[in-house]
């Protein structure tokens, strides 16, 4: 029985590092995956640089922005931070 009252502690203590760490780092990275994947020319997206951008094309891994009137980078699609929605613009 002290045995087992001995290994409580250390399963406590994996729990809730799971439940306060890992979990929530593997649903962001679910999130991100999705996002990467949703992608569509058009959006107006936030590299993880901070480079404010159109999507102009698109390939398996790379997306092609438009920072300005004729200035088009290559960059990796998984570099993206977040697409800018035109709700979230507004408010």
């Amino acid at each position: 029985m002290e045995n087992l009252s001995g290994l409580l502690l250390p399963l406590l203590f994996l729990v809730v590092l799971y439940m306060l760490l890992i979990r929530p780092q593997q649903k962001r990275q679910k999130q991100h995956q999705a996002q990467v994947a949703d992608l569509q020319v058009g959006d107006d997206v936030v590299t993880i640089g901070g480079l404010h951008g159109r999507i102009t094309a698109l390939s398996d891994d790379t997306m092609d922005l438009l920072v300005t009137d004729d200035v088009v980078l290559r960059f990796q699609r998984s570099s993206l931070a977040r697409v800018v929605r035109e709700d979230a613009e507004t408010a």
